[in-house]
């Protein structure tokens, strides 16, 4: 039997499991879907007794995430429009942005604008994760649905851009547990989603910062990390048509009418609602 047709089985009987046991349910959030539940099993090998496992984990997470469950959270807050949004996109630049030539939704880090100190100042630590776990969230329900439609086939993960010029070892220190969190979260409970990841104006200390971090991040995802220096515009235009990557990266989009890139949150996820980023409202979608 090819592998193609094992991982057929398994899929059928991962998905059958899980509802037996009770562990999904027709309309859970996390996603019934094939690509959703592939996932789960490509994280663990196609092991099904593995993959189960972190299934559970996930959906027991999912239930109680920030004291209320991820669901209520989506609920609370709007990642296109939340009240706190300006002051979290300036202190922790982290932001979804179009898509590259193979159809994949841009999610961009700026490290060296991150300033935990200045943030808090406005918003409370609880808050900002709580925006974080949204910010998840929203790949999954919204971002990859809607960038598979676009492009008319699945889309099931993202490129990574991580962008450290200005940043050093004294704001990593700072920044350290968050960042750890986060990978985790990623990880554990929206697992196979990262398709590329490029660190670009990696500085002379990012050795220091890799061996830190390498050990919170699997095999697989260290696999998909191509480290760039400053020299890194033609790599990523030879990836990303020039109107899709922010100018500050070697593009020529600024999403001057949106406020900028970081705010506009451009891409195929905006259709449905009215205008576009921050004040962007939410369409009734016919039924």
């Amino acid at each position: 039997m090819s592998t193609q047709s094992n991982h057929s089985e398994t899929l059928k009987s991962f998905r059958a499991s899980l509802f037996a046991e009770g562990i999904l349910h027709e309309g859970d959030t996390v996603g019934t879907d094939d690509e959703t539940l592939l996932r789960f099993l490509r994280a663990r090998k196609f092991d099904l007794p593995h993959a189960k496992k972190m299934f559970k984990e996930c959906q027991n997470w999912r239930k109680t995430a920030g004291g209320v469950g991820v669901d209520e959270l989506y609920k609370r807050t709007d990642p296109f429009d939340y009240p706190e949004r300006e002051a979290v996109f300036d202190c922790w630049p982290l932001w979804f942005h179009k898509t590259d030539k193979q159809g994949r939704p841009l999610n961009v880090h700026v490290f060296g604008g991150m300033d935990l100190t200045k943030l808090y100042k406005v918003c409370t630590p609880e808050r900002h994760w709580e925006t974080m776990i949204v910010n998840a969230e929203c790949l999954t329900r919204e971002i990859l649905p809607a960038s598979s439609q676009a492009a008319g086939r699945p889309i099931g993960t993202t490129f990574v851009i991580v962008d450290l010029k200005g940043f050093g070892l004294g704001a990593f220190w700072q920044m350290k547990s968050l960042v750890r969190s986060s990978f985790q979260m990623s990880q554990d409970y929206y697992p196979e989603t990262m398709g590329q990841l490029a660190i670009i104006n990696a500085p002379s200390s990012f050795t220091i910062i890799w061996n830190a971090i390498r050990p919170w991040v699997s095999k697989e995802t260290a696999q998909k990390v191509d480290v760039l220096g400053s020299d890194y515009k033609d790599v990523l235009l030879a990836l990303i048509d020039a109107e899709n990557l922010p100018s500050f990266l070697g593009g020529t989009c600024k999403c001057s009418e949106e406020g900028g890139c970081a705010l506009s949150g451009a891409g195929p996820w905006q259709e449905g609602r009215v205008g576009w980023g921050p004040k962007a409202e939410v369409k009734e979608k016919a039924s």
